[in-house]
């Protein structure tokens, strides 16, 4: 793959100068806010997604609410993994970053000196969208889509080659997808726990430990007066 990317007659890196020329065509101001975004934003845009989605689930509460929370901690930790696999496959390939083997590319980010395959952002990206899509598909649809702009942005900064950010698309979706069911099976007791817990059950479920209560009786009195009403009901229709 090394040997590849040396050479200017393959489409990877014909891709590459395609999507980089428009650095070179783009005003200062936008190159810096692809910069930002391609560095940072679309994968704090993510985890906020995540923590929105966490938010919504523990306010609804319900029977579905700890496997659903259960869900939302596994996309953190499914990228985590995937970085952590992606470790031992840097070093065995071996690339270099493309403006190490490439002339007249516009780089954004100074000071990427590692090795360019696989692009841990697009991974991290990817693991996180593909992880939040199985536990919510209309956020997960977001995430994704987010998490591939994130991909096309590290190639307009110069800093990784297409097929560096698809190989990362693809070790972040497989590894969220296939340790899945592992995963659900190992956190969704340990949620459970937690949303029965009076101190942190509050991280799965708002309206848990609350909502067992509220059907005794929320409002003092207020059984009391639907159990009159229904007895002069009762005692009208006789």
């Amino acid at each position: 793959m090394a040997g590849l990317a040396e050479s200017g007659s393959n489409p990877d890196v014909e891709l590459l100068y395609d999507i980089n020329g428009l650095a070179k065509d783009a005003p200062h101001w936008f190159d810096r806010v692809m910069e930002f975004v391609g560095e940072y934003g679309l994968l704090f845009a993510i985890v906020l997604l995540v923590l929105w989605c966490w938010w919504g689930v523990r306010r609804r509460g319900g029977d579905e609410a700890a496997s659903n929370v259960a869900a939302l901690v596994w996309a953190p930790l499914a990228a985590g993994v995937a970085v952590l696999v992606n470790v031992p496959i840097r070093g065995f390939v071996e690339r270099p970053r493309p403006f190490k083997s490439h002339e007249g590319l516009e780089v954004l980010v100074e000071g990427k000196n590692d090795f360019s395959f696989v692009s841990d952002h697009a991974t991290l990206c990817m693991a996180l969208a593909v992880g939040l899509f199985v536990a919510n598909r209309r956020f997960g649809i977001v995430a994704i889509v987010l998490a591939l702009f994130g991909g096309f942005a590290r190639v307009y900064m110069g800093v990784h080659y297409p097929t560096d950010v698809v190989g990362g698309f693809a070790l972040g979706t497989a590894v969220a997808l296939l340790l899945s069911p592992v995963a659900m099976a190992l956190l969704t007791p340990l949620t459970r726990a937690v949303e029965r817990s009076p101190r942190v059950g509050w991280l799965v479920s708002a309206r848990g430990r609350a909502g067992a209560a509220g059907r005794g009786a929320v409002i003092p009195g207020a059984r009391k007066e639907n159990a009159s009403e229904a007895s002069d009901e009762r005692d009208l229709a006789a």
